[in-house]
């Protein structure tokens, strides 16, 4: 039988939730320890070292991101589990170093992905929250896929209160233009940053993502679907293919198709995707 590589703390007061998620993760190469409170959570961190800790916020006793605070300067990688999808809280945790987010319920296939993507991630410079206003949230990503990735998962947690369709396109193209910025832009340098806003007002949703790089011009992009011919939705690819890209090159063209208002400035190493709000 392997011997137990990986050690996985859940600090949660609900015993049937830290039940579920002991059988959910559990396996030969992971063991779980469970806790109730924070103070058990604190003295089990001071005591041993855990890869991962899932850390419920409302804790009988303390506020999760009290104990976060405690920890951000570990190497352990926190996990927030909580029903509270408030802006102002998930900027909290981001700013705490919380490494991802989870809203309750969630399916045990969800939870271990998350997991097993914390477990596997290397090192690198930390997500830096600049603004953590409800109406005006602003970071600083480091310029790597994996850092884009845990942005993308966390607007996909924000409480937006809007129609699934609509959330989950502005979404898709949030993330196509982050992957934009930190490869093309950024050159996937984790030294390297680029900044996000999102402006949240009564009639408007709005992005603003500015990278490092010098800008680009379209009608040198032709490794991207938006520079194809009317009528040809391919022959980017082929391009793709000749300087060993991934597939891919829809970004652009897709954010165009959700966004009310897709404008850049003059450079072209800053966008704003404008949505509105009916």
């Amino acid at each position: 039988m392997p011997d137990v590589t990986r050690k996985i703390l859940v600090v949660d007061d609900d015993p049937a939730l830290c039940l579920y998620l002991w059988h959910a993760l559990k396996s030969p190469e992971v063991s779980v320890t469970t806790c109730a409170n924070g103070q058990d959570a604190s003295r089990l961190l001071s005591e041993q070292t855990f890869d991962v800790v899932l850390l419920d916020i409302a804790l009988p006793d303390i506020n999760g991101l009290d104990l976060l605070r405690q920890f951000r300067d570990s190497s352990t990688k926190f996990i927030i589990i909580t029903g509270d999808t408030t802006s102002e809280t998930l900027m909290r945790a981001v700013r705490e170093n919380a490494w991802s987010y989870a809203r309750k319920p969630f399916g045990p296939e969800e939870i271990r992905e998350l997991v097993k993507s914390a477990l596997h991630a290397k090192p690198q410079p930390a997500i830096e929250v600049i603004s953590a206003k409800p109406e005006w949230f602003e970071l600083s990503i480091p310029c790597s896929l994996g850092a884009a990735d845990r942005i993308q998962h966390l607007m996909r947690q924000i409480k937006m209160d809007l129609p699934d369709e609509v959330r989950d396109g502005v979404c898709q193209a949030f993330r196509e233009l982050l992957l934009n910025a930190v490869e093309w832009g950024g050159g996937l340098d984790p030294a390297r940053r680029v900044r996000v806003s999102c402006l949240r007002t009564r009639r408007m949703l709005q992005y603003r993502i500015a990278d490092p790089g010098p800008g680009f011009r379209f009608e040198e992009l032709a490794h991207a679907a938006v520079a194809n011919a009317p009528g040809d939705a391919c022959s980017h690819d082929t391009v793709r293919e000749a300087q060993g890209l991934r597939p891919g090159g829809f970004g652009i063209l897709m954010a165009r198709a959700t966004a009310d208002e897709l404008l850049y400035n003059e450079a072209q190493n800053e966008v704003v995707l404008i949505k509105y709000l009916d």
